[in-house]
């Protein structure tokens, strides 16, 4: 299972909007996919139709009374979800009084990494904070969403540094990769940012940039994917394209994983 982390340093970027619609993307692949809510505010969860009541939730995962099979809804377009409600915010508060709660997320993930070929974590809109700590901890990859709006590059670069630090504080660190969102290429200053970002990320850039779209914004109201509720739409193209490149990458890390893993056991044979 190759772990992705969405993330951004505030709100309105599009990062749950992205985080669905890859989901689903990935679902339309052929790919099992599994959709983490970390966000208090349940806004993937509530992007996906699902309302929890007395069911299971992530903060119960994370408190470890019970397992991520116990606690996954199915949600539309084929996307499993793992659903938040405001009770994440308790779970923050009662984090200085638990031992590693930044760990508890990577835990059960992995008893469930042979169930999913995918786990997409939509994270709350920081970088600091137990729950960030726990999906970075958990991710293989994180990205950076990035509206193309004024001063999106700035808070961009401080949340790179954020991540950068924290990936080399960890003994399996996580890669970082970016994509930009609301793109609308008839703004000046959005085609100007989107140049800023390929300088300043380059490779780590998605090829894939996420248009801007009144669409988009409607289907979160209406409880599932774009591709469930407009599949001839732009978006699905843009999401199509996106999943496409995510394939890839994990295919490639996945690869250069299994490589490190059979040259430290030839370095551990040749000392033996």
């Amino acid at each position: 299972m190759h772990v992705l982390a969405l993330v951004n340093q505030k709100g309105g970027c599009g990062k749950t909007t992205t985080a669905v619609n890859l989901a689903a993307a990935l679902s339309a692949a052929g790919e099992r996919v599994l959709l983490v809510d970390l966000d208090p505010q349940a806004h993937a969860t509530l992007a996906l139709g699902c309302a929890i009541e007395d069911e299971p939730s992530l903060v119960d995962v994370l408190r470890e009374r019970v397992t991520v099979r116990e606690a996954v809804q199915t949600g539309p377009g084929g996307v499993w979800l793992l659903p938040a409600t405001s009770a994440l915010a308790e779970f923050e508060e009662e984090a200085a009084r638990s031992i590693a709660p930044e760990r508890a997320l990577r835990r059960a993930l992995s008893v469930s990494r042979l169930a999913y070929d995918f786990a997409v974590l939509d994270c709350p809109p920081r970088t600091d904070g137990v729950l960030a700590a726990n999906a970075l901890r958990a991710a293989d990859t994180a990205v950076l969403v990035v509206e193309s709006g004024t001063f999106a590059l700035q808070g961009a670069l401080r949340a790179l540094e954020v991540l950068e630090r924290t990936a080399e504080t960890l003994e399996l660190p996580f890669t970082v990769r970016a994509v930009g969102t609301m793109f609308d290429r008839r703004l000046r200053i959005a085609r100007e940012i989107l140049v800023a970002l390929q300088a300043r990320f380059g490779a780590a850039l998605f090829d894939t940039t996420i248009r801007e779209s009144v669409r988009l914004r409607e289907v979160a109201a209406l409880g599932a994917p774009v591709q469930v509720i407009d599949p001839r739409s732009r978006s699905v193209e843009d999401f199509r394209s996106l999943a496409a490149e995510v394939l890839a990458l994990a295919a490639g890390e996945d690869a250069l994983s299994t490589e490190s893993r059979e040259h430290a056991s030839a370095t551990d044979a040749t000392a033996r």
